[in-house]
């Protein structure tokens, strides 16, 4: 598993006061599930962000963010921060808020 673990820490440390924070081991990666559900996952040296169709929509016009492919296949609702886009602390903050303001509506995968 490749990641870059100063940026998991980061993010652990960032989703810590939370009650139900769970991590997995996928994608080739760490992800971290919040409530039962994927919200955010570190792989490489960049974030994978659940943030939701309509906010996926607009953020991918920024630079150093991009539209999740998985397998060939487009992530609908889910986006790829690489480091330029999350290195200042107030942009690394501002993707974990829309990640986890996404969350309170997201529906849990079943199990």
């Amino acid at each position: 598993m490749a990641y870059n673990e100063a940026l998991v820490n980061k993010v652990r440390e960032a989703l810590m006061d939370l009650p139900i924070v769970e991590e997995k081991a996928m994608f080739g990666g760490i992800c971290f599930m919040v409530d039962d559900k994927m919200c955010i996952c570190v792989k490489d040296a960049h974030m994978m962000c659940r943030v939701g169709l309509d906010e996926a929509e607009t953020a991918v016009e920024q630079n150093g963010v991009s539209q999740m492919n998985h397998g060939g296949r487009v992530m609908k609702g889910y986006i790829y921060v690489e480091e330029p886009a999350w290195h200042r602390q107030a942009d690394f903050d501002h993707w974990i808020d829309v990640s986890l303001a996404f969350n309170k509506v997201a529906k849990a995968s079943k199990k």
